[in-house]
């Protein structure tokens, strides 16, 4: 009795959940309660008091709209989400979001998901980081890192192009360690799936790679779907998925159907469902001791597992003390002794393109940062990310620490995330072109909401692409990226500047980083300097609070702008040189500093590739791109589009003949 009346405690509880707030997603959650029961009071070990336990079993909702299951599960299982939560579901600043937002308000929430297959791809990202950690750490007496990730996910989430690319690569990795329950209820928004979607997932799966297992009834056979699990989890050489026929909206009057998929049921519905399901019909929020009882139980099994760990780690600790020592870091997220001593800085008549640059950083920080993981979307001979001595990870080993992605972009960043909310010591890095950033745009964001720490390597960051032409040259993505909360966008100019950024993306564990890097080479600047870009603009030629004309470059366009700036003043008009590497980071600044920079009464002009949206900030005049890019020579495309040191003369002469020392303040008013 009590198996049955803790899924029917589920299943009214969503309803509830949901009707109260008179917005979400009832259905999902009600078909799947039995499999949700079953994962949390049978199979998976995880303890309430210690969220953060680094062995715990993973849970991923990748159909975060039926979070009001998770948000069910959570609240029975003992975390920090009191009835009242459930109860304020969706309302400002509760703890019960619409869609499960990963941060420390939540704890039990893994990862951010809710746009659909971000969680399938991040989860694969939690499966990579522990199968890595398994097989660096783990020796035949000591089994220190030895856990499952289990992942829901409905017809949506597969249909995304992010999870295909993402279970691709988990099936050619072999992770096994990674259980896929798919909801298969065949309903979507639109109505019933034969609608748009009719692949064979069976099949799909199987040519993947996966493991796969069909249970016909995920409704009451609570015995198939135990076996089910049971299963997948001793396939460890490969992922599995369990194709789960499910009913959405179970026991609703508006079941198996598209009306139950995304609004609250009439409260009429649900009387009836509890009548039937043999809940009281007045009763809200119900929940009986037994039922407590049950989750409470499999929570003190997870604190148990957790103190027979607690022993393991400690006598781990005599037996391998310098692994023991990498694995309590991986959990704190502190950072090696003496990380940072040492980045490669930029010398004075050195030329080098930003991405050997980035190059340069990543050889110094990878051997020195043993959490470091990253790798490349088939482009690593461009994007230049594997660094000497660093092995790929493959489905026969996963003791290296460079990945492989494929062609798969969306699913690299979101992996990316995954791993890095593995545990608060895992920095993970991913590379490709800067134009492909825009392919990976849905993960970027998820990334940067959940405070993921990703760092993305963009290569290749403009016009100077050159011959491969427009449909390779961004000319947009600054304005997006610089747009985005909490995240950082980095376009260095030289070494130093290169390195500055790595070392504050990697120190700033909550922020994402695209750092931008050029193709083409550029001189080491002399007065590039780590504590400039940590202000995000700073001047690195002439004096900003005496000149007569500013200009502002960013990657490559600051040696342009002060080739430019040299002719400027050859014309008897005082010209400094600002780089301004970040944004984000110069926004910060006080309104002090910025007056040293951008002094009020100084004609400034900025230049970048780019289109000149969010410079009218920071500058008076922009010398840009309002169109695409163009097909040639990368020197050819920069005089086409007028970005040259001559014409950058001829224009920054002309602002200060029209502004002269009265030119408008661009220092933000401080309220």
């Amino acid at each position: 009795m009590t198996t049955t009346e803790c899924i029917n405690t589920i299943r009214c509880l969503a309803a509830d959940v949901v009707r109260a707030a008179n917005s979400g997603h009832p259905g999902a959650p009600m078909g799947m309660a039995p499999i949700a029961h079953l994962l949390w009071a049978e199979h998976m070990l995880f303890n309430p008091r210690e969220p953060g336990w680094v062995n715990r079993d993973r849970f991923v909702l990748s159909n975060g709209h039926a979070c009001a299951l998770q948000y069910s599960m959570l609240h029975l299982a003992g975390y920090d989400l009191p009835m009242t939560e459930l109860k304020r579901f969706r309302q400002l600043h509760s703890k019960t979001p619409g869609h499960p937002e990963r941060d420390d308000a939540h704890p039990g929430i893994e990862v951010t998901t809710g746009p659909l297959g971000q969680g399938i791809a991040q989860a694969v990202g939690l499966a990579l980081t522990e199968k890595h950690m398994a097989e660096v750490y783990n020796t035949k007496d000591h089994k220190v890192i030895d856990h499952y990730t289990y992942v829901f996910c409905g017809d949506g989430c597969l249909q995304e192009g992010v999870s295909c690319e993402a279970t691709s690569l988990a099936g050619h990795l072999g992770l096994g360690k990674l259980i896929l329950v798919y909801d298969d209820n065949e309903i979507t928004i639109d109505g019933p799936t034969s609608l748009s979607y009719s692949d064979d997932n069976t099949k799909k799966f199987e040519s993947l790679g996966w493991h796969t297992v069909v249970v016909k009834d995920g409704n009451t056979d609570v015995d198939a779907m135990n076996a089910a699990v049971k299963e997948c989890k001793s396939v460890t050489s490969k992922p599995s998925i369990i194709i789960l026929k499910t009913i959405i909206g179970y026991g609703s009057k508006i079941q198996n159907t598209a009306k139950v998929h995304g609004a609250p049921l009439a409260e009429d519905d649900i009387k009836q469902l509890k009548t039937k399901l043999g809940m009281d019909p007045e009763a809200t929020f119900a929940v009986s001791d037994a039922v407590y009882a049950t989750y409470r139980a499999a929570a003190d099994k997870g604190a148990k597992a957790m103190k027979e760990w607690e022993t393991l780690f400690a006598s781990y600790a005599k037996a391998q003390p310098e692994k023991h020592a990498q694995l309590s870091s991986l959990v704190s997220g502190k950072l090696p002794d003496g990380w940072a001593t040492g980045m490669p800085m930029a010398k004075t008549g050195e030329s080098l393109a930003t991405r050997k640059c980035s190059e340069n950083a990543l050889s110094h920080l990878v051997p020195k940062i043993p959490f470091m993981i990253g790798g490349s979307a088939d482009l690593t001979p461009s994007n230049l990310t594997k660094t000497k001595g660093n092995e790929d990870i493959s489905k026969d080993s996963a003791m290296g620490r460079y990945i492989r992605f494929g062609v798969r972009e969306h699913a690299m960043v979101a992996i990316g995330n995954g791993m890095a909310c593995y545990a608060k010591g895992v920095i993970p890095f991913v590379a490709t072109f800067f134009n492909f950033v825009a392919y990976a745009w849905g993960a970027v964001r998820v990334g940067a909401l959940s405070q993921c720490g990703t760092i993305i390597v963009a290569t290749h960051d403009s016009i100077g692409v050159g011959e491969d032409g427009p449909t390779h040259q961004p000319v947009e993505l600054h304005a997006l990226c610089r747009a985005t909360p909490n995240l950082y966008f980095f376009r260095p100019a030289d070494q130093t500047e290169t390195s500055a950024a790595y070392m504050i993306a990697v120190e700033d564990r909550s922020k994402v980083a695209v750092v931008a890097l050029s193709r083409q080479n550029v001189p080491g600047l002399a007065r590039s300097s780590v504590e400039g870009v940590k202000k995000g603009g700073y001047c690195v030629m002439g004096n900003c609070e005496e000149a007569d004309l500013i200009l502002i470059g960013t990657g490559t366009e600051v040696s342009l702008c002060m080739a430019a700036a040299e002719l400027v003043e050859q014309a008897n008009v005082k010209c400094a040189v600002v780089s301004m590497p970040c944004t984000s980071l110069f926004d910060a600044q006080s309104a002090a500093y910025k007056a040293t920079v951008l002094k009020p009464g100084v004609p400034v002009l900025s230049v970048e590739p780019y289109n000149p949206v969010g410079w009218a900030t920071y500058s008076h005049y922009h010398m840009g791109l309002k169109t695409f890019g163009a097909s040639a020579p990368a020197g050819e495309c920069y005089k086409y589009f007028g970005l040259t040191k001559e014409n950058i003369k001829e224009k920054g002469l002309a602002l200060v003949t029209k502004l002269g020392k009265n030119a408008p303040s661009l220092i933000p008013i401080e309220l």
